[in-house]
């Protein structure tokens, strides 16, 4: 017995059929934080009254005062020019507030930003009040949620 006992390779490979696919887990998306709905919502309906006087305006100054009495004008514009600023950032509003609710980085670092805007205004200004206490604790609940957002 000298010699030892060679198996023989199997010449073609072995497919077993039977099993499940290979698993692959889905990316998890945060769920949306009750503020940053709250905070969307209302970014777009000041989005929203924004569209809606530019727009009151400019149907005002076209068609003419008979139609449309002035005193159902939201903002008062002093020209034509005005009225389309106010209507292109009434637009970025609402595109905020919609990128906002989607959870989107983009709209909450803009949002930050917007806020930290508005409350350095207000300490410049001298204007502390409840406001600018609401917009300290905006500013810091933003910052605090910022993981949800992708």
């Amino acid at each position: 017995m000298s010699g030892g006992a060679t198996a023989a390779a199997p010449t073609t490979p072995v497919e077993i059929g039977h099993l499940p696919p290979a698993w692959e887990p889905e990316p998890v998306r945060p769920r949306l934080p009750i503020g940053v709905a709250l905070v969307s919502i209302l970014i777009g309906l000041v989005g929203f009254v924004m569209v809606l006087g530019a727009l009151l305006y400019v149907l005002n100054q076209t068609v003419g005062s008979t139609v449309l009495p002035p005193s159902l004008e939201i903002f008062q514009a002093a020209d034509l020019f005005e009225a389309l600023v106010l209507l292109v950032v009434g637009v970025a509003l609402l595109a905020i507030a919609t990128s906002l609710y989607r959870q989107e980085t983009w709209a909450l670092w803009t949002t930050i930003v917007l806020v930290f805007v508005t409350t350095a205004y207000l300490f410049f200004t001298g204007f502390i009040t409840i406001l600018f206490v609401f917009f300290v604790a905006l500013l810091v609940y933003l910052l605090a949620v910022r993981r949800y957002f992708y």
